[in-house]
């Protein structure tokens, strides 16, 4: 038996920061309402109809709200692990549901299509999360998404080190680690879907200071939540070392009108849960022509 996967994440922590930014959560809301959108522009290069969704880790359900106008799905059901974004849904005719996202909460073969924006990166154990929305997709059912990847607030992730490095002579992990697109390419393939693409989208957000980027993290309840270490436990980060971050910040990373560059890498992840009507490789050793005859004769037409 394999081993359990470390628990990075507090889930528990992760759905308190989301039901906390719930209430304000529009006024935060502009790279969920961006990816939510891009999503639907992806979902526009399929020719599929789908029948029943799930939108995996919902937020406010502004992307199930999408899906359902987009014309090309018939019923969604949004999942969030934050009761007040479940309860907002709610409120406005959604079906939704609260659910810790590592679960698996549905039948086999439940879902046409399962979509997720910005939410897969709590995960503690992402490939069996993987795995498991591929198993709920029917056959030929797509999985569409996205998560913030390596890279992200590389700017904040630096300054921050440095300045409490400098002045505590050591630093806690204060943002979460995030795989890389070659490590979400793997656990495509890995997670068994057929047809796997991943591909990044960095997105440059500009702010009047580092401290207003901070409120923004927190509004999109995307602050820390790393599992409880006894061995290193949680501190506050103190004044003097905010105030260094945002010097260090500030003449780093400042363009000429003084606002400050923020980095967000989104991964996009597509698969089809396989379906004996897609295409497959051919063998190796099956080609009918060879690379080098295909060189030859491009040689010819050039002479």
């Amino acid at each position: 038996m394999a081993p359990a996967p470390p628990k990075l994440f507090d889930p528990g922590l992760v759905a308190l920061h989301r039901d906390r930014a719930a209430p304000e959560f529009s006024d935060y809301a502009f790279l969920k309402e961006r990816e939510s959108s891009h999503l639907i522009e992806r979902l526009e290069d399929s020719t599929h109809s789908f029948e029943r969704a799930l939108d995996f880790g919902a937020h406010d359900g502004r992307l199930a709200e999408k899906l359902m106008a987009s014309g090309r799905v018939k019923q969604v059901d949004a999942v969030d692990m934050s009761a007040r974004f479940v309860a907002a849904m709610q409120a406005r005719g959604l079906s939704a549901g609260q659910l810790d996202m590592e679960g698996a909460p549905f039948a086999p073969a439940s879902y046409d299509l399962v979509a997720s924006v910005l939410s897969l990166h709590w995960v503690n154990d992402l490939p069996g999360t993987l795995t498991r929305i591929r198993e709920q997709l029917k056959p030929d059912g797509l999985f569409l998404g996205c998560l913030f990847g390596g890279g992200t607030l590389s700017e904040l992730r630096s300054c921050l080190i440095e300045a409490e490095s400098e002045l505590t002579g050591g630093a806690a992990p204060r943002l979460s680690p995030l795989p890389g697109l070659q490590d979400m390419a793997a656990l495509m393939q890995r997670a068994g879907f057929a047809l796997p693409v991943v591909d990044l989208d960095p997105i440059t957000v500009r702010y009047p200071d580092p401290i207003k980027l901070l409120g923004d993290i927190k509004g999109m309840g995307e602050q820390a939540a790393f599992a409880r270490n006894e061995k290193a436990p949680r501190r506050p980060l103190s004044r003097a070392v905010l105030a260094r971050m945002s010097e260090l910040y500030a003449e780093r990373y400042s363009d000429r009108d003084g606002k400050v560059r923020a980095t967000f890498n989104v991964i996009w992840l597509s698969g089809w849960a396989p379906h004996e009507s897609q295409p497959t490789p051919l063998r190796p050793g099956s080609a009918r022509h060879s690379l080098a005859d295909a060189v030859r004769k491009i040689g010819d037409k050039k002479n």
